[in-house]
């Protein structure tokens, strides 16, 4: 088939997350070659809570770092977060229809190869490490994105 979807997540946002690992696993799944290129907010779903550090981080990093989400599983939900309640009820109907969750849906998409890509000028604005990623994650340009994103024949934003 040789055909390619490319990704760009730009949110930070559980329920977005969700929906982005349910289309790339699923590409996968139909033998489309997948990347996904993480920017900005974006970067909280590869980050890697056993990884995340304050360490040689200047102050607004620091501050930044701590109220952050550390992984996927902190991330809100885009509405009706309702300080963690709504996004609790969205977790328990997902479990009761035994659902995946989105850590599930991560792991589904590195193991079917899906290629994921971290935005250089964004991890670098928002203070993290290379180290601080998942070890899937390749750091990009700006540049080297959009030649992949011209070779693809899909192209999402979220």
């Amino acid at each position: 088939m040789n055909k390619k979807m490319n990704i760009l997540m730009f949110s930070g946002e559980y329920d977005k997350a969700l929906a982005a690992l349910l289309l790339a696993n699923t590409a996968r799944e139909l033998d489309v070659e997948v990347t996904m290129f993480f920017a900005f907010w974006g970067l909280f779903l590869i980050r890697d809570p056993e990884k995340a550090t304050l360490e040689d981080k200047s102050v607004y990093e620091k501050m930044f770092g701590m109220v952050t989400p550390k992984g996927p599983e902190e991330l809100p939900l885009s509405r009706m977060n309702m300080a963690g309640l709504g996004k609790q009820m969205l977790l328990d109907m997902m479990e009761e229809d035994k659902t995946p969750s989105l850590t599930d849906f991560l792991n589904g998409a590195k193991k079917k190869g899906v290629k994921f890509y971290g935005c250089k000028l964004s991890v670098e604005i928002m203070g993290f490490k290379e180290d601080e990623l998942l070890s899937e994650v390749e750091i990009i340009t700006a540049k080297e994105y959009l030649a992949d994103a011209l070779a693809s024949d899909m192209q999402l934003f979220i």
